[in-house]
């Protein structure tokens, strides 16, 4: 082999050496993307969105069916604000230990 291949080789293993090094530096350290914040924020909104809204309703509902001397919207909307309070912090807690 002559020597010029030979320096060939060793640059081209070294290349190949340091990309590989560098990708696994990249899975084991995940740079943090705004993105991902973004999503994460968009999944708090609808968790606790869905529930209060859900909430409304079936207070509405119940308003019709089954009269009481309190209101079961505003009953079911502090509810369903709760339950996706404690669904948020979840999520919260979830991401942070990624």
């Amino acid at each position: 082999m002559t020597e010029q291949r030979k320096t060939k080789l060793d640059s081209a293993s070294e290349a190949i050496r340091r990309r590989t090094e560098q990708m696994q530096k990249t899975r084991d350290e995940p740079k943090y993307s705004p993105l991902n914040g973004l999503g994460v924020f968009g999944v708090i909104g609808w968790s606790v969105a869905i529930p209060t809204v859900t909430g409304a309703l079936l207070g509405g509902w119940l308003n019709e069916v089954a009269p009481q001397s309190f209101s079961w919207p505003i009953a079911l909307i502090l509810g369903g604000v709760v339950v996706g309070a404690m669904v948020a912090w979840n999520w919260i807690d979830k991401s942070r230990d990624k």
